[in-house]
């Protein structure tokens, strides 16, 4: 049986709990694991609390620069240096809630950030609430009538029958019409969902945070588009603003959950500019007047001292004992190569997990560079 079929084991499979094997879950006597503590989710039932987010001063002193100026922060730096984890230690240090998050590519536009009108979703509902008026309608307009006795004349009766039911359906039909127009419309709230820049606009309360991912991706004139709405604070929804005057207050969906937003006239008008962190790996220059109006913080390539912060973070001061030997590998690495410091996490982890895999094993399985080709 090849190692591929089903049911075929892994070259040198032994009896369980062979040595080396000992952690396997995967064709080994382990159980699945516990996830590390920065793969938990926060309805996991290990939570836990999350690791600290390390930064030195002068970074602490931009994020509040931003705060204070209600302006974008703009974060740059290679990726792995901890851009998009800055947005929620934010959230979480400032009470803001869960971090609205717009990723970013080379298709994305800026309505994708702020609604979604399902139109077609609408005028099915319309359409069937039509017809169930209809339907009552001639129900309660039909005609009741029968044959008549057998015997002479039958023929007679029953074509003034079938005559008198076509001219009742006729006017039930008219009077369906009647139900039909008056047939409630669906509410257009249900079916127009404000997407995360216009639920960080829309916010009543409190800021919320918006985290804009890889804005470097974006197509050439979103930043600018996206600059507009942000100058401005407010946008319009044109679905509302052609509603009668009497209807054009609409409790809309917002993103990430089932919660509304009152939208006033069609305009989405912003009462607590959000925390906007803006991330980007440099992969192309913005326009100056777009660099004008934010607060720029570029994160660097952490250092030995840093990462042995990140690693007593997340793991415990009793996980440096074991690390010392990858961090030095991450260093000389990174020097010359694209690497992530949730990859130096990882091959920490595995090791503590009882991996019987040497360096050179962990950093082939886990801390490959992200700079590289795949082939094709």
């Amino acid at each position: 049986m090849g190692a591929g079929s089903p049911g075929g084991g892994a070259a040198g499979d032994g009896a369980a709990g062979a040595p080396g094997e000992a952690w396997w879950a995967f064709r080994g006597p382990a159980a699945l694991p516990e996830p590390p503590p920065w793969r938990r989710f926060a309805t996991s039932r290990n939570a836990g609390s999350t690791p600290p987010y390390l930064m030195g001063r002068d970074e602490i002193a931009i994020v509040n620069a931003a705060l204070h100026l209600h302006r974008p922060l703009l974060v740059t730096g290679r990726p792995g240096t901890g851009k998009s984890e800055l947005a929620h230690a934010i959230a979480r240090e400032l009470g803001l809630g869960p971090v609205l998050r717009w990723s970013v590519n080379s298709r994305a536009t800026l309505a994708d950030a702020l609604y979604r009108y399902d139109a077609v979703g609408r005028l099915r509902e319309a359409s069937l609430r039509r017809e169930r008026a209809m339907g009552a309608a001639a129900a309660r307009g039909s005609i009741r009538g029968g044959a008549g006795p057998r015997g002479k004349g039958t023929g007679a009766r029953a074509l003034r029958s079938a005559r008198g039911s076509a001219h009742g359906a006729l006017h039930a039909g008219r009077r369906a019409s009647g139900y039909r127009a008056a047939a409630p419309e669906p509410d257009i709230g249900q079916y127009l969902r404000l997407g995360p820049l216009g639920t960080a606009l829309a916010a009543a309360h409190r800021p919320r945070v918006l985290l804009i991912d890889e804005l470097d991706k974006a197509d050439i004139d979103l930043p600018n588009d996206l600059l507009v709405v942000l100058e401005e604070g407010e946008f319009e929804i044109p679905e509302l603003a052609r509603l009668p005057e009497q209807q054009r207050d609409v409790d809309v969906l917002v993103s990430g959950g089932r919660e509304r937003a009152r939208v006033r006239r069609g305009v989405v008008a912003c009462t607590h500019f959000p925390v906007v962190v803006m991330t980007s790996n440099g992969e192309r220059d913005f326009p100056p007047a777009f660099l004008r109006r934010c607060v720029r913080l570029d994160l660097p390539d952490p250092d030995a001292d840093r990462l042995r912060d990140i690693v007593r973070g997340s793991l415990g001061e009793a996980a440096l004992a074991k690390a010392e030997d990858l961090i030095d590998a991450f260093l000389r690495r990174s020097a010359t190569e694209t690497l992530a410091t949730d990859q130096l996490l990882a091959a920490v982890h595995l090791r503590l997990a009882g991996a019987d895999m040497s360096r050179d094993q962990l950093l082939a399985a886990v801390m490959h560079r992200l700079d590289e080709t795949l082939p094709t």
